[in-house]
């Protein structure tokens, strides 16, 4: 019935998982998703500076100044892998800063507008891959295992250090 090559490849593909490769990537991924958007509030600063709300009693300009910092210094951290699960919470609270700012000010929208692919998803998509990485961790092709390893010991300590934990 079913051909014997794809009875093997079911049983490989089943049993073969690549979960620190995966880390790595939703890492790059989201890191340089991330970072692009500061990269350009950056290149923009004087025209996105001016139109800016300013949070937590800060002019709009010095909000602004924070995002970029948060969205480029935590992506980078991000990325490599370095102190992964503490430069995910300021992005968290970024994105659900930016969440409420959307949904508050999308009073008078029709409906149909509420349901589709607006502006709106993009905060959430964020917060969803960032808590992943949160609660994931960032896998051993990272800085945080090297540096463990660095100052724990060896692999094998590491690993039976965690499975203590």
């Amino acid at each position: 019935m079913v051909p014997t090559f794809f009875k093997k490849l079911l049983l490989y593909s089943a049993g073969h998982t690549y979960s620190n490769l995966s880390r790595l990537f939703i890492r790059l991924f989201v890191g340089i998703m991330f970072m692009q958007f500061g990269i350009r509030q950056w290149t923009y600063f004087d025209a996105i500076s001016n139109d800016m709300i300013g949070l937590v009693g800060m002019s709009g300009e010095a909000t602004l100044v924070v995002v970029i910092v948060v969205e480029i210094v935590c992506s980078t951290l991000i990325m490599l892998g370095l102190l992964s699960r503490l430069a995910v919470i300021p992005p968290i609270l970024l994105m659900l800063v930016a969440e409420d700012f959307i949904l508050t000010n999308v009073v008078d929208a029709p409906l149909e507008m509420l349901f589709s692919l607006q502006p709106g998803y993009v905060p959430i998509l964020f917060i969803g891959i960032f808590v992943y990485i949160l609660l994931a961790g960032p896998g051993k092709v990272s800085l945080d295992y090297l540096m463990s390893i660095r100052f724990l010991g060896t692999d094998r300590q590491v690993e039976e250090e965690l499975d203590k934990a």
